[in-house]
């Protein structure tokens, strides 16, 4: 039974991996290094309770509920030594497609408040709707529609409304 559930999570762990990774970069707005500790993070809270996600209805969402929340807690405890920078590290996959809006929307969401950038990830990388997102923030809908809101003005403030000069010809 142990080993039936051991290799249940392994073969869950290892078909998320990869999205929460991505999750987890946009999240912490390129920080490659971050994102790996956070996916791993998550892995090991999931990893505890295994018993009770693998029962759940979206053990994947559970997952990126997981992850976002650590991201969070993250933000709140940081170490007074950690210092913010304004370099990226070499992103995976920056190669392939549009690296100048790859890095301008990176720097962007790395300007926005650590709950803002959470709602934007959760909505519109994750597609997830209103209500998902603030169960997942343990929020409510309206403030998740007043993040998003607020989050995606300033996101327009920061890039403009034209983005076209850095789309591919």
């Amino acid at each position: 039974m142990r080993q039936r559930r051991s290799a249940d999570y392994a073969e869950f762990a290892s078909a998320r991996a990869g999205h929460l990774y991505r999750s987890a970069c946009l999240l912490t707005a390129g920080d490659t290094h971050l994102a790996e500790d956070l996916v791993q993070e998550t892995f090991g809270r999931l990893y505890v309770r295994w018993g009770r996600v693998s029962r759940a209805e979206n053990p994947a969402a559970y997952a990126q509920t997981v992850l976002t929340r650590t991201f969070l807690a993250h933000r709140r405890l940081r170490s007074s030594r950690e210092r913010a920078t304004d370099t990226f590290p070499d992103l995976p996959g920056a190669a392939d497609g549009d690296a100048p809006l790859r890095l301008t929307l990176m720097a962007a969401l790395a300007r926005l408040p650590a709950k803002d950038r959470a709602v934007v990830v959760l909505r519109y990388w994750e597609d997830r709707s209103v209500e998902q997102t603030a169960d997942a923030l343990n929020v409510s809908s309206a403030a998740v529609r007043t993040r998003c809101v607020r989050a995606l003005g300033r996101l327009r403030e920061l890039l403009g409304e034209d983005l076209h000069e850095f789309s591919r010809p």
